[in-house]
């Protein structure tokens, strides 16, 4: 059975849960994803769940909830190597997923502009919870529900 979005790479570069989420749900839809780790230490939903056992072997239940059917790769994005290969890899790609804070990809030399450069055909998609602009864009979250301005504490 051919699904809507067979055929089309996906590279998600986000963690813990809209942004997994939205790959997860690509992936139902027969996309190709690819998810792209911090090498040691991975998504931090790899830590997170109820079950401390599965947590210890870095496979928390909200890690495997939204990243089932994902291929996985590790990459290095503030070495000049790793940025190099994930250029190499949004060549054939068809969308790009993450969700740092507003310009962080940015200052790795990977936002929108370079990558459509490498690809303009490139899909470009990016989940910030306060938004890229606006009055709350500069706000990240500290604890379960108190909001500190970035680069505060």
């Amino acid at each position: 059975m051919n699904l809507p979005l067979h055929g089309i790479r996906v590279l998600d570069l986000s963690n813990v849960l809209a942004g997994p989420f939205c790959g997860y749900q690509l992936s139902l839809m027969g996309a190709e994803v690819v998810k792209i780790e911090v090498p040691g230490q991975g998504d931090l939903a790899r830590q997170l769940g109820a079950d401390p056992q599965a947590a210890a072997r870095r496979m928390g239940v909200s890690f495997v909830a939204v990243n089932a059917g994902k291929q996985s790769v590790t990459l290095n994005l503030k070495d000049p190597r790793g940025r190099e290969i994930l250029l190499q890899m949004v060549r054939d790609a068809d969308v790009l997923v993450e969700n740092f804070r507003p310009g962080v990809l940015d200052r790795f030399g990977l936002g929108y502009d370079v990558l459509k450069e490498v690809n303009p055909r490139i899909v470009y998609c990016a989940i910030s919870g306060f938004g890229k602009e606006g009055p709350r864009s500069r706000l990240r979250r500290r604890s379960s529900m108190r909001y500190e301005p970035a680069g505060a504490g």
